[in-house]
């Protein structure tokens, strides 16, 4: 049984930007994780169902368009509305300090801000993620 941790990297709404997603998804695979990278332009419904699908065991949003608030605001909402409970969220992009305590109200168990290093990422994640789907 495969007892790698299973991360979905998604890059949601219409931001175009996702050199920062591919860095963070290709420094947790070479870290040994599974890692989904869900592509441009997906909607919080779309990455709720890769979730799902993949049974992932964390899900990390790339916001850079100024939308954090309403798209991580949906991701949550959604993954209640599924029952979905033991998936850690994390995040990272262009995030103002001063919105961060309201994502993690929402939720979000960190965000990465412009400066945070692929292993610190890499680290947090194997920290704080826990025991991996499927064991």
């Amino acid at each position: 049984m495969d007892e790698r941790i299973r991360v979905v990297i998604a890059k949601p709404g219409l931001d175009g930007h996702d050199r920062g997603a591919k860095v963070v998804a290709r420094a947790l695979r070479d870290a040994g994780m599974e890692v989904v990278y869900t592509g441009l332009h997906q909607t919080p419904e779309q990455i709720v169902e890769t979730v799902v699908q993949e049974d992932a065991d964390a899900v990390g949003l790339s916001v850079l368009s100024g939308a954090h608030m309403t798209l991580f605001a949906r991701l949550t909402e959604l993954m209640r509305e599924r029952g979905v409970d033991d998936v850690v969220v994390f995040g990272g992009g262009i995030i103002p300090d001063e919105d961060i305590p309201e994502l993690e109200r929402l939720g979000v168990t960190r965000i990465f801000t412009p400066g945070a290093t692929t292993t610190d990422i890499v680290d947090w994640v194997r920290t704080h993620v826990g025991t991996p789907a499927g064991t």
